[in-house]
């Protein structure tokens, strides 16, 4: 029911599509975030059609697919497994470094309540919790909340090391496959293990204040 821009927006980041603005973001935070309906205009035209549609429309699986920046590494999540051999075959011949999520009881990310099968450019693998060494956890244990302002505590709690263990595994399971996508090389522990030191250290708050500094300033 909430997304990562109402999060940001009710934390305080402003959106911009000013290309200095956001370089000096990447420059003093290491973060930016490109809000998509100011740099996605073709997908900016159809909002009022999905909204009044109501139900998922292609366009939820063409979006992240037509990205206008063309990401060289990327994670993607997935809501159903034919989605997921989609996106494989878009994404295999583009010769980019990416991985696509779709956990086996129908989540679009690595819950920890189950198996997820992972695509990646050399193959595909089907990973189970403790093959994370992370615990395994029930749907209730990971409720994101119903208002922006329960989501936006649930991220905070996270990244001031507070959460339930529920809230912080599945974050660092998560933050660890993308760090992997971007380090392809290194193993998957050392990624997750990057993941809670970046947590933990409180080097991830500090990004947050910084880039929300950045947008105030």
């Amino acid at each position: 029911s909430v997304g990562s821009s109402n999060v940001l927006m009710a934390l305080g980041y402003r959106f911009t599509d000013d290309p200095d603005a956001l370089n000096r973001q990447l420059d003093r935070a290491g973060l930016c975030f490109l809000h998509a309906p100011l740099f996605h205009p073709a997908l900016k035209a159809v909002v009022p059609i999905r909204k009044a549609l109501g139900v998922k429309t292609f366009f939820n699986m063409l979006g992240p697919l037509v990205n206008p920046v063309q990401p060289t590494h990327q994670l993607y999540g997935t809501f159903s497994p034919e989605l997921s051999r989609l996106y494989q075959y878009v994404m295999q011949p583009s010769g980019r470094q990416y991985a696509i999520v779709h956990a086996l009881d129908g989540y679009d990310e690595i819950s920890l309540t189950g198996p997820v099968r992972v695509h990646r450019p050399n193959g595909e693998e089907v990973l189970h919790p403790e093959a994370l060494d992370l615990p395994a956890y029930s749907p209730d244990e990971l409720d994101g909340g119903r208002s922006v302002e329960e989501a936006a505590g649930i991220l905070l709690a996270v990244l001031e090391d507070r959460a339930t263990p529920a809230q912080k595994d599945v974050v660092l399971a998560n933050a660890g496959l993308a760090i992997q996508v971007r380090k392809p090389g290194q193993g998957l522990a050392d990624c997750l293990a990057e993941a809670r030191e970046s947590i933990e250290s409180g080097r991830a708050l500090g990004v947050l204040k910084k880039v929300v500094n950045e947008t105030d300033g």
